[in-house]
């Protein structure tokens, strides 16, 4: 499902606006680890409503240690969200960036990854 959101309609979101409050917890999936060694990893989707339409947000994660995970990667954040500037132009995907990680910060995420790998060891 989180490459999916590629295909949802694009929504513009004024960077910095706060009206995405309401993002839930969809779904979180975690991989197979490989060997004893290996790290879990898995993804986590998470939507809301931004201006009557829905937005989605995706992105993997790695558990660090026992019950602590982090984003695989902060530049990955997969969304139909396309990010406008003060200017008024579409952010690059490096640009918006810093403010899809403040929403991502904002979010109970961890916790509900958290919740899943419970389920798991």
């Amino acid at each position: 499902m989180p490459w999916s959101l590629r295909a949802w309609p694009p929504l513009l979101w004024q960077a910095g606006d706060d009206g995405l409050a309401d993002f839930r917890h969809v779904n979180t999936c975690i991989a197979a680890a490989v060997g004893s060694s290996q790290r879990l990893t898995g993804q986590t989707v998470w939507a809301g409503r931004v201006g009557g339409a829905e937005a989605g947000m995706a992105w993997d994660w790695v558990e660090i240690t026992s019950g602590i995970v982090a984003m695989a990667d902060p530049l990955a954040v997969v969304t139909n969200l396309r990010v406008v500037g003060d200017e008024g132009e579409v952010l690059t995907a490096l640009e918006a960036a810093r403010y899809l990680n403040g929403l991502v910060r904002n979010l109970p995420w961890q916790h509900e990854v958290g919740r899943a790998l419970a389920t798991r060891h």
